[in-house]
């Protein structure tokens, strides 16, 4: 397996430099592309509420992640609480809305991503984390001195700010946005943003910059480059098609891409009658097939998961 390009900066200082430029970015926060200016380095929060600190609900060796992250020992998942994108239909809302978690120092971040190193997981994923990005690259330093060598996976909404995506260039090793939706009017509806394509369209373009296309080991695992998730909605909301030919198009064709049919109602989404009802396998289908027809060949193939409420 190819070194993590993290440590090759650890090495060198970039990574140092990188802690001091994103540490910045809080005294008026701009880390997302919500910008909401608030100084989290004094305790105020934004959109994301969350300050100084980021908050983790939960660490798990995660077996229901796409193919190339799972493998026989599972992806390492850090589900970072709270978010900047704020869905109406998000299937985490204890996490997401809610809050559900507790605060962490970077030593303890770090400790956590060891925890998932010593259970023999393939990587370290960070779920959720536009807006945590200086306290990932604060906790990693420490994190490498007691051993850390596994890839690092950052798992977005895809609502990412391109300078904070730059500070991980050299840092993170496969990169894993959600490209939610193309029409702006459906993303300000469910999610209050009004510039959610352009974002997410400069977001996946510099990630793929970065890192590549996704490449595999001898065993299938990933070892760097783009994943890109795609959420099918009801009655064609996401914009499959220009999102899948977008994908094809301008960032590459062996673009490895998951479209998913998980959606269900969830959070606030029996407000919106369009919303209220769970994807159907026709609707599926035809996404698969548009994204085959944008020109991606590099599909997800694995069974649709649903997971039943108690």
């Amino acid at each position: 397996m190819p070194e993590p390009s993290y440590l090759s900066s650890h090495r060198s200082g970039l990574l140092d430099k990188r802690i001091v430029q994103a540490r910045e970015m809080l005294e008026s926060c701009r880390v997302c592309p919500r910008r909401c200016g608030v100084n989290r380095l004094a305790g105020e929060v934004g959109v994301c509420q969350t300050g100084a600190n980021a908050w983790v609900s939960s660490i798990v060796p995660h077996f229901g992640e796409e193919s190339p992250l799972v493998g026989s020992h599972g992806s390492g998942t850090i589900f970072f609480t709270h978010c900047n994108l704020l869905c109406a239909f998000c299937q985490n809302w204890d996490i997401s809305h809610e809050g559900e978690g507790q605060g962490v120092s970077s030593e303890i971040l770090a400790d956590l991503m060891m925890r998932l190193v010593r259970e023999g997981c393939h990587n370290i994923n960070f779920v959720t984390p536009s807006h945590v990005v200086p306290q990932i690259l604060e906790a990693l330093p420490q994190a490498i001195r007691a051993g850390l060598k596994a890839p690092l996976v950052y798992n977005s909404g895809g609502y990412d700010a391109l300078e904070t995506l730059r500070l991980l260039d050299g840092v993170i090793d496969i990169y894993m946005p959600d490209f939610k939706f193309w029409d702006n009017a459906v993303a300000e509806k469910y999610c209050g943003v009004s510039d959610y394509r352009e974002r997410a369209m400069e977001a996946v373009l510099e990630m793929h910059r970065q890192v590549g296309d996704l490449t595999l080991d001898e065993r299938g695992i990933a070892t760097r480059g783009l994943l890109v998730r795609h959420l099918v909605m009801p009655h064609g909301l996401a914009g499959t098609e220009d999102i899948c030919r977008f994908l094809a198009e301008q960032v590459s064709p062996e673009t490895y891409i998951n479209v998913m049919g998980q959606y269900r109602p969830c959070g606030r989404a029996h407000e919106f009658p369009e919303l209220s009802r769970p994807l159907s396998d026709a609707e599926l289908e035809e996404a698969k097939q548009k994204a085959r027809r944008a020109g991606l060949h590099r599909l997800d193939e694995r069974r649709r998961v649903f997971v039943l409420s108690p």
